[in-house]
């Protein structure tokens, strides 16, 4: 979520960046309307403190003059400026907690190198790996092959779950295990990153630490449980959320974390979409990698680990470009993005 303080202070700069995006304003002028609210609440709360604590000493000076009925008098007075200041606390809260709810429907700020562009259209390729593969022949689709090889079951898997599951089998759910392993151990032992393994289920404030929530509840599986907890949807999230509410020393950064987990999604906004074969399915499997770093080291960092990410490729013999997202196409919590696409 964006700093209150930064929104703000940069207030011409953060509405020029969403319009970049081609995101609503409405919660940015809203947010404005009620920053304002918040400042006349504090001023005027200011005002009633200092008043009150005034007239607090008069009436201690009053007492040791013995008027004792002007005293009271005056604490009656004192005790409606206290039932003043308690609504006018009372009303900061609720101005604050809505700040905080608009500035969490409010996406990241593009990083300047970002292109601008409405949509994917406006992507900017990088660089290129490798050979494009020419067949003398028309080459099959992964689910034709799968199903003639007996490797992916599609039709079965529908009927043990529901669409959009699939179901490896023999020499296909080797592959998939190889391919995480393999994976791991490149970026374990030959770029420094550490293995983790965790949880696959996380709790409200892991979703919200990482920009899922709120604005993607719909894509999310949420389990019937009172503790709010969801499958899923990347093991972005959990990782990220290792260290949240802690302070690290500057010193133990940069941390490299490689995961594998499961992914979860709903793919509500996909449907109607090309979804045949494996593509934005419920569950996939993943490797993810995940740094922490200092914020002024954080886009060299960026493109170490683009590159971390490209050797897998480069060593599968996979032709691939890598693709600079346009600000129309970032991911909600995304400041820059690099798409690999094979």
């Amino acid at each position: 979520m964006l700093d209150l303080n930064y929104v703000r202070e940069n207030i011409d700069q953060v509405r020029e960046a969403l319009e970049a995006r081609r995101a609503d304003t409405t919660a940015l002028d809203d947010f404005t309307r009620a920053d304002e609210e918040r400042r006349r609440v504090i001023g005027e709360s200011d005002r009633l403190n200092a008043e009150r604590n005034a007239s607090s000493r008069e009436i201690g000076a009053l007492m040791k003059e013995g008027k004792k009925d002007e005293a009271e008098a005056r604490r009656a007075e004192v005790g409606q400026l206290k039932d003043r200041i308690a609504e006018l606390d009372q009303l900061r809260a609720q101005t604050e907690a809505r700040m905080h709810d608009l500035l969490s429907t409010l996406p990241n700020i593009p990083n300047a190198s970002v292109p601008v562009g409405s949509d994917e259209s406006a992507n900017t390729e990088v660089r290129r790996w490798g050979t494009a593969p020419k067949f003398s022949f028309e080459p099959q689709d992964h689910v034709d092959l799968g199903t003639a090889l007996g490797i992916l079951d599609l039709e079965r898997a529908t009927k043990i779950a529901a669409a959009r599951f699939a179901i490896l089998n023999g020499a296909g759910a080797r592959l998939e295990r190889a391919l995480i392993n393999f994976m791991l151990d490149v970026q374990t032992r030959e770029h420094g990153y550490l293995e983790t393994l965790p949880p696959f289920i996380v709790n409200r404030a892991a979703l919200f630490g990482t920009a899922q929530l709120p604005k993607f509840e719909a894509d999310l599986f949420k389990l019937e449980d009172p503790r709010e907890l969801y499958l899923v949807p990347t093991a972005e999230v959990p990782v990220t959320n290792y260290y949240r509410e802690e302070i690290l020393d500057a010193s133990q950064l940069p941390m490299k974390w490689a995961a594998y987990t499961p992914c979860f999604r709903s793919e509500a906004g996909s449907y109607g979409r090309d979804t045949r074969g494996v593509i934005r399915q419920h569950q996939f499997e993943k490797v993810e990698l995940v740094k922490y770093s200092l914020p002024e080291n954080s886009y060299e960092e960026l493109e170490a680990l683009t590159r971390d990410a490209e050797t897998i490729l480069q060593k599968l013999g996979l032709h691939y470009r890598v693709v600079t997202l346009a600000t129309g196409d970032l991911g909600f919590g995304s400041a820059k993005t690099y798409d690999i696409e094979v």
